[in-house]
Protein backbone atom coordinates (compact mmCIF):
# COMPACT_ATOMS: atom_id res chain seq x y z
CA UNK A 1 0.00 0.00 0.00
CA UNK A 2 1.22 3.46 -0.31
CA UNK A 3 1.88 5.25 2.82
CA UNK A 4 3.28 8.82 3.56
CA UNK A 5 6.61 7.81 5.72
CA UNK A 6 8.86 9.46 7.85
CA UNK A 7 12.26 9.67 7.24
CA UNK A 8 14.05 12.09 9.63
CA UNK A 9 13.40 15.84 9.93
CA UNK A 10 11.48 17.69 7.15
CA UNK A 11 11.87 14.70 4.95
CA UNK A 12 8.64 12.47 4.92
CA UNK A 13 7.58 10.57 1.45
CA UNK A 14 5.05 8.39 -0.19
CA UNK A 15 6.85 5.30 -0.02
CA UNK A 16 4.93 1.76 -0.66
CA UNK A 17 4.70 -0.33 2.47
CA UNK A 18 3.24 -3.59 3.54
CA UNK A 19 -0.39 -3.77 3.71
CA UNK A 20 -2.04 -3.33 6.91
CA UNK A 21 -3.14 -6.52 7.52
CA UNK A 22 -5.91 -8.28 10.62
CA UNK A 23 -3.46 -9.53 13.18
CA UNK A 24 -5.54 -10.22 16.12
CA UNK A 25 -9.42 -11.13 16.36
CA UNK A 26 -10.44 -8.03 17.85
CA UNK A 27 -8.97 -6.21 14.97
CA UNK A 28 -10.88 -4.08 11.79
CA UNK A 29 -9.06 -3.29 8.41
CA UNK A 30 -10.03 0.08 7.29
CA UNK A 31 -9.81 1.32 3.91
CA UNK A 32 -8.53 5.01 4.59
CA UNK A 33 -10.48 7.45 2.59
CA UNK A 34 -9.53 10.56 4.29
CA UNK A 35 -7.19 10.91 6.74
CA UNK A 36 -5.98 14.97 8.05
CA UNK A 37 -2.50 16.97 9.03
CA UNK A 38 -2.33 17.52 12.44
CA UNK A 39 -0.36 20.16 13.66
CA UNK A 40 1.14 18.17 16.71
CA UNK A 41 2.35 16.17 13.33
CA UNK A 42 4.50 18.96 12.80
CA UNK A 43 6.38 18.16 15.86
CA UNK A 44 7.82 15.02 14.46
CA UNK A 45 8.06 16.19 10.76
CA UNK A 46 10.75 19.15 12.69
CA UNK A 47 12.68 16.76 14.42
CA UNK A 48 11.46 17.40 17.84
CA UNK A 49 10.17 14.47 19.16
CA UNK A 50 11.97 10.51 19.12
CA UNK A 51 9.91 9.69 16.30
CA UNK A 52 11.60 6.54 14.48
CA UNK A 53 12.43 6.64 10.67
CA UNK A 54 10.41 4.33 9.03
CA UNK A 55 7.23 5.02 10.15
CA UNK A 56 3.79 6.06 9.09
CA UNK A 57 2.24 9.24 10.21
CA UNK A 58 -1.29 9.95 10.94
CA UNK A 59 -3.89 10.20 13.69
CA UNK A 60 -7.14 11.65 11.75
CA UNK A 61 -8.29 9.00 10.25
CA UNK A 62 -11.80 8.04 8.69
CA UNK A 63 -12.52 5.39 6.04
CA UNK A 64 -14.71 2.01 5.42
CA UNK A 65 -14.09 -1.20 6.59
CA UNK A 66 -13.10 -4.34 4.25
CA UNK A 67 -12.49 -6.65 6.78
CA UNK A 68 -12.38 -7.72 10.12
CA UNK A 69 -11.68 -10.22 13.10
CA UNK A 70 -13.25 -13.22 14.34
CA UNK A 71 -14.05 -11.56 17.43
CA UNK A 72 -15.72 -8.51 16.15
CA UNK A 73 -19.56 -8.07 16.84
CA UNK A 74 -20.45 -4.68 16.50
CA UNK A 75 -18.47 -3.07 13.17
CA UNK A 76 -19.45 -4.60 9.79
CA UNK A 77 -17.79 -4.95 6.73
CA UNK A 78 -18.44 -1.61 4.49
CA UNK A 79 -19.73 0.60 7.74
CA UNK A 80 -18.12 3.68 6.96
CA UNK A 81 -15.68 4.86 10.41
CA UNK A 82 -14.08 7.23 12.20
CA UNK A 83 -11.43 6.33 14.98
CA UNK A 84 -9.82 8.55 17.50
CA UNK A 85 -6.79 9.45 17.76
CA UNK A 86 -6.56 7.79 21.23
CA UNK A 87 -5.98 3.61 20.87
CA UNK A 88 -7.71 2.10 24.15
CA UNK A 89 -8.27 -1.44 25.14
CA UNK A 90 -11.75 -0.40 26.63
CA UNK A 91 -11.24 -2.95 29.70
CA UNK A 92 -8.65 -1.01 31.88
CA UNK A 93 -9.54 1.03 34.83
CA UNK A 94 -8.98 4.24 32.92
CA UNK A 95 -10.80 3.04 29.74
CA UNK A 96 -14.04 2.21 31.82
CA UNK A 97 -13.78 5.48 33.28
CA UNK A 98 -14.20 7.28 30.65
CA UNK A 99 -9.95 8.22 29.85
CA UNK A 100 -9.33 6.58 26.78
CA UNK A 101 -6.70 8.47 26.17
CA UNK A 102 -4.50 7.52 29.09
CA UNK A 103 -4.97 3.48 28.54
CA UNK A 104 -2.53 1.48 30.41
CA UNK A 105 -2.75 -1.76 28.41
CA UNK A 106 -1.79 -0.72 25.04
CA UNK A 107 1.36 1.12 25.31
CA UNK A 108 2.83 -0.81 28.18
CA UNK A 109 4.77 1.53 30.23
CA UNK A 110 2.99 4.74 29.45
CA UNK A 111 -0.93 5.90 29.94
CA UNK A 112 -1.78 6.47 26.29
CA UNK A 113 -1.57 4.83 22.88
CA UNK A 114 -2.34 6.76 19.15
CA UNK A 115 -1.82 5.74 15.60
CA UNK A 116 1.44 7.23 13.92
CA UNK A 117 2.91 9.19 17.04
CA UNK A 118 6.02 9.29 18.65
CA UNK A 119 5.79 7.76 22.14
CA UNK A 120 2.46 6.25 21.76
CA UNK A 121 3.24 2.64 20.89
CA UNK A 122 4.18 0.82 17.60
CA UNK A 123 0.86 1.28 15.91
CA UNK A 124 1.18 2.25 12.11
CA UNK A 125 -0.66 6.06 11.06
CA UNK A 126 -3.54 6.11 8.59
CA UNK A 127 -1.75 8.62 5.90
CA UNK A 128 -1.97 5.50 3.84
CA UNK A 129 -4.46 3.46 1.96
CA UNK A 130 -5.17 0.62 4.69
CA UNK A 131 -5.35 1.13 8.76
CA UNK A 132 -5.45 -1.67 11.09
CA UNK A 133 -7.72 -0.67 14.06
CA UNK A 134 -7.41 -3.20 17.47
CA UNK A 135 -10.19 -3.62 19.45
CA UNK A 136 -12.33 -2.49 16.63
CA UNK A 137 -15.48 -2.74 17.93
CA UNK A 138 -13.99 -0.21 20.63
CA UNK A 139 -12.08 2.29 18.62
CA UNK A 140 -14.70 2.43 15.82
CA UNK A 141 -17.12 5.24 15.54
CA UNK A 142 -19.99 4.00 13.18
CA UNK A 143 -21.35 7.06 11.42
CA UNK A 144 -24.51 7.56 10.23
CA UNK A 145 -25.82 7.47 6.95
CA UNK A 146 -25.01 10.56 5.31
CA UNK A 147 -21.32 9.98 6.02
CA UNK A 148 -20.10 10.36 2.67
CA UNK A 149 -22.17 13.45 2.19
CA UNK A 150 -20.39 14.79 5.23
CA UNK A 151 -16.67 13.03 5.40
CA UNK A 152 -15.29 16.14 6.11
CA UNK A 153 -17.30 16.92 8.35
CA UNK A 154 -16.94 13.64 10.47
CA UNK A 155 -13.09 12.91 9.92
CA UNK A 156 -12.61 16.34 12.47
CA UNK A 157 -13.98 13.50 15.23
CA UNK A 158 -10.84 11.73 15.23
CA UNK A 159 -9.24 14.43 16.89
CA UNK A 160 -9.58 18.53 16.66
CA UNK A 161 -13.02 18.72 17.01
CA UNK A 162 -13.14 16.50 20.10
CA UNK A 163 -9.99 17.94 21.30
CA UNK A 164 -11.04 21.50 21.34
CA UNK A 165 -14.11 20.51 22.98
CA UNK A 166 -12.00 19.25 25.52
CA UNK A 167 -10.65 22.60 25.73
CA UNK A 168 -13.65 24.04 26.75
CA UNK A 169 -14.52 21.39 29.31
CA UNK A 170 -10.99 21.06 31.46
CA UNK A 171 -11.88 25.15 31.60
CA UNK A 172 -15.09 24.57 32.49
CA UNK A 173 -16.80 26.75 29.96
CA UNK A 174 -20.66 27.49 30.93
CA UNK A 175 -23.38 29.65 28.95
CA UNK A 176 -22.82 33.10 28.98
CA UNK A 177 -19.05 32.78 29.97
CA UNK A 178 -16.42 34.90 28.34
CA UNK A 179 -13.87 32.90 26.89
CA UNK A 180 -9.72 33.65 25.47
CA UNK A 181 -8.80 31.14 23.16
CA UNK A 182 -4.78 31.58 22.58
CA UNK A 183 -4.18 29.80 19.19
CA UNK A 184 -5.90 30.01 16.06
CA UNK A 185 -4.66 26.39 14.71
CA UNK A 186 -7.27 23.76 13.79
CA UNK A 187 -7.62 23.15 17.52
CA UNK A 188 -8.06 26.91 18.64
CA UNK A 189 -10.91 27.24 15.80
CA UNK A 190 -12.54 24.12 17.16
CA UNK A 191 -12.34 25.11 20.63
CA UNK A 192 -14.03 28.47 19.44
CA UNK A 193 -16.65 26.62 17.91
CA UNK A 194 -17.56 24.65 20.79
CA UNK A 195 -17.31 27.69 23.33
CA UNK A 196 -19.86 28.93 21.03
CA UNK A 197 -22.52 25.53 21.17
CA UNK A 198 -22.01 25.65 24.50
CA UNK A 199 -23.75 29.41 24.80
CA UNK A 200 -20.15 31.21 25.76
CA UNK A 201 -21.25 34.87 25.98
CA UNK A 202 -18.46 36.33 24.37
CA UNK A 203 -15.29 34.45 22.61
CA UNK A 204 -12.01 36.11 22.13
CA UNK A 205 -8.91 34.21 20.29
CA UNK A 206 -5.68 35.38 20.24
CA UNK A 207 -2.84 34.60 17.45
CA UNK A 208 -1.26 36.73 15.07
CA UNK A 209 -2.05 34.97 11.32
CA UNK A 210 -4.99 37.37 9.96
CA UNK A 211 -6.16 34.20 7.73
CA UNK A 212 -6.79 32.06 10.91
CA UNK A 213 -8.30 34.91 12.62
CA UNK A 214 -10.49 35.27 10.06
CA UNK A 215 -11.66 32.12 10.37
CA UNK A 216 -12.16 32.64 14.07
CA UNK A 217 -14.78 35.49 13.29
CA UNK A 218 -16.79 32.94 10.97
CA UNK A 219 -16.99 30.98 14.44
CA UNK A 220 -18.63 33.69 16.12
CA UNK A 221 -15.11 35.08 17.95
CA UNK A 222 -13.12 38.11 18.19
CA UNK A 223 -10.40 38.18 16.92
CA UNK A 224 -7.09 39.64 18.76
CA UNK A 225 -4.18 40.28 16.79
CA UNK A 226 -1.09 40.16 18.86
CA UNK A 227 1.34 41.75 16.65
CA UNK A 228 -0.96 44.76 16.64
CA UNK A 229 -1.30 45.25 20.55
CA UNK A 230 -0.75 42.98 23.61
CA UNK A 231 -3.05 40.09 23.51
CA UNK A 232 -3.46 40.71 27.32
CA UNK A 233 -4.20 43.97 27.11
CA UNK A 234 -6.96 43.75 24.42
CA UNK A 235 -8.50 41.36 26.04
CA UNK A 236 -8.49 43.16 29.47
CA UNK A 237 -10.52 46.18 27.76
CA UNK A 238 -13.20 43.63 26.61
CA UNK A 239 -13.76 42.11 30.04
CA UNK A 240 -14.17 45.73 31.74
CA UNK A 241 -10.66 45.22 33.10
CA UNK A 242 -11.57 41.69 35.16
CA UNK A 243 -10.18 39.31 32.69
CA UNK A 244 -11.88 36.56 30.97
CA UNK A 245 -14.29 33.81 33.07
CA UNK A 246 -12.47 31.20 31.41
CA UNK A 247 -9.20 30.35 29.07
CA UNK A 248 -7.84 27.77 26.63
CA UNK A 249 -4.61 26.88 25.69
CA UNK A 250 -4.27 25.65 22.16
CA UNK A 251 -1.01 26.12 21.11
CA UNK A 252 1.56 24.24 22.91
CA UNK A 253 5.37 24.06 23.67
CA UNK A 254 6.09 25.95 20.84
CA UNK A 255 4.45 28.55 21.08
CA UNK A 256 6.40 32.18 19.91
CA UNK A 257 6.37 35.70 20.97
CA UNK A 258 5.68 38.89 18.95
CA UNK A 259 8.90 38.55 16.80
CA UNK A 260 8.38 34.88 16.18
CA UNK A 261 11.13 33.64 18.83
CA UNK A 262 9.84 30.36 20.78
CA UNK A 263 9.25 30.84 24.33
CA UNK A 264 7.23 27.31 26.10
CA UNK A 265 6.13 29.70 28.44
CA UNK A 266 4.20 32.66 26.76
CA UNK A 267 0.87 31.53 26.21
CA UNK A 268 0.40 30.17 29.58
CA UNK A 269 1.73 32.71 31.63
CA UNK A 270 -0.41 35.32 29.59
CA UNK A 271 -3.61 33.50 30.13
CA UNK A 272 -2.70 34.05 34.45
CA UNK A 273 -3.10 37.36 33.18
CA UNK A 274 -5.78 37.77 31.04
CA UNK A 275 -8.00 35.33 32.68
CA UNK A 276 -10.45 36.77 35.94
CA UNK A 277 -9.29 35.61 39.66
CA UNK A 278 -10.61 32.40 40.37
CA UNK A 279 -11.12 31.89 36.98
CA UNK A 280 -10.42 28.28 35.13
CA UNK A 281 -7.77 27.34 32.75
CA UNK A 282 -7.54 24.67 30.07
CA UNK A 283 -4.30 23.57 28.21
CA UNK A 284 -4.72 21.14 25.72
CA UNK A 285 -1.50 22.35 23.25
CA UNK A 286 1.06 19.87 23.79
CA UNK A 287 3.79 20.06 26.22
CA UNK A 288 6.38 17.41 25.87
CA UNK A 289 8.72 16.15 29.17
CA UNK A 290 11.16 17.01 27.19
CA UNK A 291 12.71 18.95 24.01
CA UNK A 292 16.24 17.79 23.23
CA UNK A 293 16.35 20.57 20.17
CA UNK A 294 15.33 23.35 22.17
CA UNK A 295 16.89 26.68 22.63
CA UNK A 296 15.66 27.09 26.17
CA UNK A 297 17.78 25.24 28.58
CA UNK A 298 14.53 24.77 30.89
CA UNK A 299 12.41 23.81 27.89
CA UNK A 300 15.16 21.05 26.64
CA UNK A 301 13.84 19.37 29.81
CA UNK A 302 9.99 19.74 29.64
CA UNK A 303 10.06 22.65 31.99
CA UNK A 304 9.17 26.18 32.16
CA UNK A 305 9.15 29.69 33.72
CA UNK A 306 5.76 29.46 35.01
CA UNK A 307 4.43 32.52 36.94
CA UNK A 308 3.28 30.43 39.61
CA UNK A 309 2.67 33.63 42.25
CA UNK A 310 0.13 35.43 40.04
CA UNK A 311 -1.68 32.01 39.27
CA UNK A 312 -1.91 31.25 43.17
CA UNK A 313 -2.61 34.74 44.33
CA UNK A 314 -5.71 34.95 41.56
CA UNK A 315 -6.92 31.61 42.84
CA UNK A 316 -6.79 30.13 39.22
CA UNK A 317 -7.04 26.43 38.53
CA UNK A 318 -5.55 24.60 35.55
CA UNK A 319 -6.85 21.20 33.87
CA UNK A 320 -4.51 19.36 31.35
CA UNK A 321 -3.89 16.73 28.95
CA UNK A 322 -5.17 15.03 25.81
CA UNK A 323 -8.37 14.53 24.75
CA UNK A 324 -10.41 11.25 25.75
CA UNK A 325 -11.83 11.65 22.07
CA UNK A 326 -14.35 8.68 22.90
CA UNK A 327 -15.94 10.89 25.62
CA UNK A 328 -17.21 13.45 23.11
CA UNK A 329 -17.23 11.57 19.30
CA UNK A 330 -20.97 10.55 19.58
CA UNK A 331 -21.96 13.50 20.73
CA UNK A 332 -20.52 15.72 18.21
CA UNK A 333 -21.31 13.09 15.82
CA UNK A 334 -25.24 13.79 16.20
CA UNK A 335 -24.72 17.52 16.27
CA UNK A 336 -22.68 17.38 12.98
CA UNK A 337 -25.64 14.76 11.81
CA UNK A 338 -27.90 17.78 12.99
CA UNK A 339 -26.10 20.34 10.69
CA UNK A 340 -25.50 22.27 14.44
CA UNK A 341 -21.76 21.80 14.09
CA UNK A 342 -19.53 22.05 10.71
CA UNK A 343 -16.18 21.63 11.95
CA UNK A 344 -15.07 21.40 8.06
CA UNK A 345 -15.13 25.13 7.84
CA UNK A 346 -11.86 25.41 8.75
CA UNK A 347 -10.11 23.10 5.71
CA UNK A 348 -8.15 24.77 3.64
CA UNK A 349 -6.89 22.03 0.91
CA UNK A 350 -8.01 19.15 0.13
CA UNK A 351 -5.47 17.00 -1.96
CA UNK A 352 -4.35 13.38 -2.84
CA UNK A 353 -2.12 11.32 -0.52
CA UNK A 354 0.61 11.70 -3.11
CA UNK A 355 0.84 15.43 -2.37
CA UNK A 356 1.28 15.19 1.16
CA UNK A 357 5.06 15.95 1.70
CA UNK A 358 4.15 18.99 -0.16
CA UNK A 359 1.57 20.65 1.81
CA UNK A 360 3.86 19.17 5.41
CA UNK A 361 5.61 22.17 4.01
CA UNK A 362 3.55 24.34 3.31
CA UNK A 363 1.64 23.46 6.85
CA UNK A 364 4.72 23.47 8.72
CA UNK A 365 5.72 27.31 7.15
CA UNK A 366 2.34 28.57 8.47
CA UNK A 367 1.84 29.50 4.62
CA UNK A 368 -1.08 32.09 4.48
CA UNK A 369 -4.62 30.36 3.61
CA UNK A 370 -2.95 26.74 4.82
CA UNK A 371 -5.44 26.15 7.84
CA UNK A 372 -6.50 22.76 7.15
CA UNK A 373 -5.16 20.03 5.26
CA UNK A 374 -7.17 16.72 4.13
CA UNK A 375 -5.94 14.00 2.41
CA UNK A 376 -7.81 11.70 0.12
CA UNK A 377 -5.53 8.42 0.22
CA UNK A 378 -6.67 6.25 -3.52
CA UNK A 379 -6.94 9.59 -4.92
CA UNK A 380 -5.13 11.16 -7.41
CA UNK A 381 -4.17 14.80 -7.70
CA UNK A 382 -6.59 15.58 -10.43
CA UNK A 383 -9.18 13.98 -9.10
CA UNK A 384 -9.58 16.01 -5.59
CA UNK A 385 -11.22 18.90 -5.78
CA UNK A 386 -10.37 21.97 -3.83
CA UNK A 387 -12.22 23.17 -1.00
CA UNK A 388 -14.14 26.43 -0.46
CA UNK A 389 -11.62 27.62 1.81
CA UNK A 390 -8.98 27.37 -0.91
CA UNK A 391 -10.69 30.29 -3.34
CA UNK A 392 -11.35 32.12 -0.16
CA UNK A 393 -7.53 32.36 0.16
CA UNK A 394 -6.97 32.89 -3.32
CA UNK A 395 -5.23 29.62 -3.69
Amino acid sequence: MQALVYYGPYDVRVTEMPDATIEQPGDVLVKITTTNICGSDLHMYEGRTDMQKGRILGHENLGEVVEVGSAVVQIKVGDIVCMPFNIGCGHCRNCETGYTGFCTTMNPGTAGAAYGFAGMGPYPGGQAEYLRVPHGDFNCLKLPEDAKEKENDYVMLSDIFPTGYHATELAGVMPGDSVVIYGAGPVGLMAAHSAALKGAGKIMVVDNHKDRLKLAEEFGAIPIDFSKAPAVEQVLELTNGLGADKGCECVGYQCCDKHGAEHSNVTMNELVQAVKATGKIGVVGVFVPKDPKSKDPLQKKGHMDFDFGSFWMKGQSIATGQANVKSYNRQLCTLISLGKATPSKIISHEISLEEAPNAYDHFDKRDKGWTKVILKPGKTKSSVKKSSSIAKAGK
